[in-house]
């Protein structure tokens, strides 16, 4: 099997913890990469990784915690992008999407599918997000 160009758009990789999303209207790659989780729990205040995991964990996320996620995924892929920019692109499904996008990005990143645990250790990260499509 041939080698694709350099220059080839290729899709998000799964396996490297990569997603894909439609952001204003552009296709976007994110990966929260460890350097990306490091930013994470400076911004969110987290001493570290297990305490970034029970912040996401316990179902709350704000508006500012999405932005951070968001901006963190697209810095760790490779996309030069501050957190005020982020905040301005708008996302199919409005604030449902953003919390999909928030879920889909930490589900691929600390693995297992949403409500099972993925190192027999406890549920993963984004077991508890609020589902965005029921009401209640």
């Amino acid at each position: 099997m041939p080698n694709p160009p350099p220059n080839a758009i290729r899709g998000p990789n799964a396996i490297r913890g990569e997603i894909a999303a439609r952001l204003g209207g552009r296709d976007y790659t994110l990966c929260l990469t460890l350097g990306a989780l490091a930013e994470l729990e400076t911004a969110l205040g987290a001493g570290d990784l297990m305490a970034l995991a029970a912040r996401f964990e316990a179902g709350r996320l704000s508006a500012r915690e999405a932005t951070a996620v968001i901006g963190a995924g697209l810095r760790g892929a490779g996309h030069e992008i501050t957190d005020a920019e982020v905040a301005g692109l708008p996302i199919d499904g409005g604030a449902a999407g953003y919390v999909r996008l928030v879920a889909d990005l930490l589900e691929t990143t600390f693995g297992g599918p949403a409500g099972t645990a993925s190192s027999g250790e406890g549920a993963s990260p984004e077991t508890s997000l609020p589902n965005p499509t029921q009401a209640g």
